[in-house]
């Protein structure tokens, strides 16, 4: 029932994107396990990004399972789905019954996607990041497979505010997404979780600006980009200002990652 339902709404998912006419290019997918327990933890970019993610592992893995904001289960029919495909309600303020549901579903052999920043980086940059993907991979010995993605935030994200209000949706035809999976990584049993984590902020950091400095995904000269990193040349918040309106949980690890520089 659950598989039925989530292909379902993967077939949904795809006809979207063909009415949007967006392009997925996924590398590194054969990073991904085709079957067995992983855990893919992605850098978050834009309120649609799981659509992304799966479209680039549905040849690999076809029903990833994802740890979402638990307010979405509060959309008329939404939570139905979303508990039927078996996805992770996270209430950021009382995480603990996310990690035991996703605990389980690594036992059972799923793939569980989280976004270990906890929300979406106002800078477009690796935000602090939460420990709890180090502890599920420690506890349940499962891989994790790192994901960047880029060009999701053109169609819908945060943006600097403007009146109170953020940026609305931009259904511009014709966008290109970049899906990156990245080797996996293991935590040993007696690993340090804090420094486990800092280390997968540095690799999550290298696989997004790899995309983010694509020429395809770079502004035109002189063109005004709020969309693109301040660091890389575009007029997203920096640092900065991001940490003022940034919604980060008091126990992330804080960054000793990124950005890159690489002049």
């Amino acid at each position: 029932m659950s598989d039925r339902i989530h292909a379902a709404v993967n077939l949904l998912g795809r006809g979207a994107l063909r009415a949007l006419d967006a392009h997925v290019e996924s590398r590194g997918a054969a990073h991904l396990p085709t079957s067995g327990p992983v855990l893919l933890a992605c850098t978050h970019v834009s309120y649609p990004d799981f659509v992304f993610v799966q479209k680039g592992a549905v040849e690999r893995r076809p029903y990833v399972r994802f740890m979402c904001r638990h307010d979405v289960w509060n959309v008329p029919w939404a939570g139905w789905f979303m508990e039927k495909m078996q996805h992770v309600p996270v209430d950021r303020t009382a995480p603990a019954g996310a990690y035991l549901r996703a605990r389980t579903l690594l036992r059972a052999g799923e793939a569980v996607c989280a976004f270990p920043e906890a929300g979406i980086s106002y800078s477009y940059t690796v935000r602090p990041l939460m420990r709890g993907v180090a502890s599920l991979a420690r506890e349940t010995g499962a891989a994790v497979v790192p994901v960047a993605l880029w060009g999701s935030q053109r169609i819908y994200s945060v943006g600097r505010p403007v009146d109170g209000r953020e940026p609305p949706p931009d259904w511009t035809r014709g966008r290109r997404v970049d899906v990156s999976f990245g080797e996996p990584l293991t935590v040993a049993p007696g690993e340090d979780l804090t420094e486990w984590t800092r280390g997968l902020g540095a690799t999550l950091t290298s696989l997004l600006e790899e995309l983010q400095r694509l020429p395809h995904h770079r502004p035109r000269p002189g063109e005004y980009a709020p969309w693109y990193p301040a660091h890389l040349g575009g007029h997203a918040p920096d640092r900065a200002e991001a940490a003022r309106l940034d919604e980060v949980p008091r126990s992330a690890v804080r960054p000793t990652w990124g950005p890159i520089d690489l002049s």
